[in-house]
């Protein structure tokens, strides 16, 4: 919880952390300790879009513009952060989980669109539903739709995206302009080796963390998993203790689970997996849930483009 000041301490430590682990790991770029970079670039642009999910649900200060100045500087690039913010809330109703008309991190479709499908994009969006597809391929499937998308809605003109875009492309330019004249990095360099990677490593959390089911509660997952990636996700693998408490900063999660963990899994129907290696054991190459919604059946023209879909 804030101090008495209204300030999480810790998650803005956190930031500066990351900031600067960030900015070291490109000035290392043209240095004998090269290789470390490697490492560090994905971690650090991943554990930014933690943070960027954090200030979605009010943190670390009372004050929204504040939280978003906090974390505009795009280190991902490629998504705005009011975008984000716009799209991650209206994931939050709870009612509309994974559901491909209302639910924009849904990876579902609707049967009637899957079966017009050629089989190629049948068998990518098969594949996309697996560990080692969505490790692979989802972050460029994510990327390709979420660029169609929003181009649509620039071209309807739909209030703020295209006032979300302009202000992320300052933020883009700044940190270009590190990449290349600071750190001394082509930029295809920076996108192969932070960008993408880093994506992949949201998506390992992202993969597990809903299903589709009748049961609302039990379409949030739990991962017990160690505290390098509790860290990186901000405890974010405790899923449906946040979706349960969105406004509770990321610290207090853990206390939370241990006190109500009982509940929480009666909630999930026991939806729990005992950390990411249990994931990729079960899921690396067999499809953890069909790509169309398992009992959704609507009209496909009511479909809301989602940031996932291509």
């Amino acid at each position: 919880m804030k101090n008495g000041s209204g300030i999480e301490w810790r998650t803005l430590f956190l930031l500066f952390v990351c900031m600067i682990a960030w900015f070291a790991a490109g000035l290392m770029w043209q240095t004998d300790f090269w290789w470390i970079s490697l490492v560090v670039f994905p971690y650090t642009v991943a554990f930014h879009t933690s943070l960027q999910h954090e200030t979605i649900h009010g943190h670390p200060t009372g004050w929204s513009w504040f939280n978003e100045l906090l974390v505009s500087l795009p280190l991902v690039l490629l998504f705005p952060y009011r975008r984000y913010r716009a799209l991650h809330l209206q994931h939050h109703n709870d009612l509309n989980l994974t559901d491909p008309y209302e639910d924009p991190e849904s990876y579902f479709w609707p049967e009637s669109m899957v079966v017009r499908r050629s089989w190629i994009w049948r068998t990518i969006f098969r594949w996309n539903n697996t560990l080692a597809g969505r490790l692979v391929i989802g972050p460029a499937l994510s990327i390709v739709g979420f660029v169609r998308t929003e181009a649509l809605r620039i071209w309807r003109g739909e209030p703020g995206v295209r006032l979300a875009w302009l202000l992320h492309g300052a933020g883009a330019a700044f940190v270009v302009w590190i990449v290349l004249y600071l750190f001394e990095m082509p930029l295809w360099t920076y996108l192969a080796i932070a960008v993408y990677p880093a994506l992949s490593l949201t998506s390992l959390r992202s993969y597990a963390e809903h299903q589709a089911a009748e049961n609302v509660g039990a379409r949030s997952a739990i991962v017990e998993t160690n505290v390098l990636f509790s860290l990186l996700f901000l405890n974010n693998n405790l899923h449906i203790v946040h979706h349960a408490n969105p406004h509770v900063a990321w610290y207090d999660l853990p206390e939370l689970y241990r006190e109500r963990r009982r509940q929480f899994l009666a909630a999930n129907d026991h939806t729990l997996f005992d950390g990411y290696g249990d994931i990729a054991r079960r899921f690396a190459f067999r499809v953890k849930q069909p790509v169309d919604h398992p009992f959704l059946a609507r009209d496909s023209s009511m479909l809301v483009q989602s940031e996932q879909k291509v």
